[in-house]
């Protein structure tokens, strides 16, 4: 991340490395009830997501073949047959497979959600590694959706899928998304942050100076992204944005990104780091992890700069962020 104020006073790169599992782990993770639970139940996600399928179901899901990519729970395969799909397949790389199998021999055997009788395929595989023939697709449904819209991933898979099985002139849904980047001020977060840092500084520590080890974990603290909900009153700009077309974009176009920052602050004050959140369109209904909008599971995320930077109410700030993949299927910032 790369920052000037007024073409004159620089920050310094940060770094951000996301410490997170790898597949084997990642797809354990979200395999566990509680973890899809706490996804159905923000209301604002799923709620959403229904008015959206249900929303488009004469132009995208009556009568069509559908594939919902990271099924999970299979809550969007389930939504897409009540909007009239006549076919869904749905792909889960997790051992929740085996659930929304359970959930549709259900509707076999005993007539619990009966809507769903031979209308679900449940697919047990990343969407990259399946082999075997299924049709082509009308419509691809999907939440794959990270922390500032891409950590995660698996928005890879989604545009993977869209160039494995979707029809021409098929339709993804979300069919796009967007980042937003604003700067805010948090003195208090930053102090709290600093803190963590002041422990390395000390010089007689039981006899012992661990002053030497205070840049690298200075480097260490300001390198992790804070993801939690904020007041939207602490932005000092207008944000920019960055916006990810999923009807046409490449994966290659997901792996290194650049923003170009250009903010005019609202105010005289502090720059203490850049905050970030996201949109995403399903089709016409907008769903907005924005500071001011309802909370969801993903909430906003904020990098803090370890130099905050003053400026002068309608500065020119100005400078770039870059999102680069990592192994851990998320982006090293800086």
């Amino acid at each position: 991340m790369k920052m000037e104020v007024s073409s004159a006073r620089r920050a310094a790169k940060e770094g951000l490395n996301h410490d997170e599992t790898r597949d084997p782990a990642y797809f354990s993770y979200y395999a566990q009830f509680v973890h899809q639970q706490n996804m159905l139940q923000d209301t604002v996600r799923t709620s959403l997501y229904h008015s959206a399928i249900m929303g488009n179901s004469e132009r995208l899901f009556r009568h069509k073949i559908v594939m919902d990519v990271g099924a999970g729970s299979g809550i969007l395969s389930y939504f897409a047959v009540k909007a009239g799909a006549a076919r869904v397949f749905a792909v889960e790389a997790s051992g929740m497979a085996s659930k929304i199998q359970k959930m549709v021999a259900a509707a076999s055997s005993s007539g619990k959600n009966a809507f769903l009788k031979d209308k679900v395929h449940s697919i047990h595989s990343k969407v990259e590694d399946i082999t075997a023939g299924i049709p082509r697709m009308d419509t691809i449904v999907s939440e794959p959706i990270g922390v500032l819209l891409l950590h995660e991933r698996m928005v890879e898979s989604f545009i993977y899928a869209r160039d494995a099985f979707l029809k021409p002139g098929g339709t993804m849904m979300p069919n796009s998304g967007t980042i937003f980047l604003a700067p805010f001020t948090d003195a208090g977060l930053w102090t709290q942050t600093m803190d963590k840092v002041r422990f390395w500084e000390q010089n007689e520590f039981f006899g012992v100076d661990f002053s030497p080890l205070r840049k690298d974990a200075m480097d260490e603290v300001f390198a992790q992204p804070i993801v939690g909900n904020f007041d939207h009153r602490i932005l000092m700009a207008t944000s920019v944005n960055h916006f990810v077309d999923f009807q046409t974009c490449s994966v290659n176009d997901l792996k290194d990104i650049v923003v170009p920052i250009s903010w005019t602050s609202s105010y005289t004050g502090i720059v203490h780091g850049v905050a970030g959140w996201f949109d995403i369109d399903l089709c016409g209904y907008i769903l907005s992890t924005a500071p001011n909008a309802e909370r969801t599971h993903w909430q906003q995320v904020r990098f803090m700069l370890k130099e905050p930077i003053g400026v002068n109410a309608y500065e020119t700030i100005t400078g770039w962020l870059r999102m680069t993949v990592n192994a851990q299927r998320s982006y090293d910032v800086v």
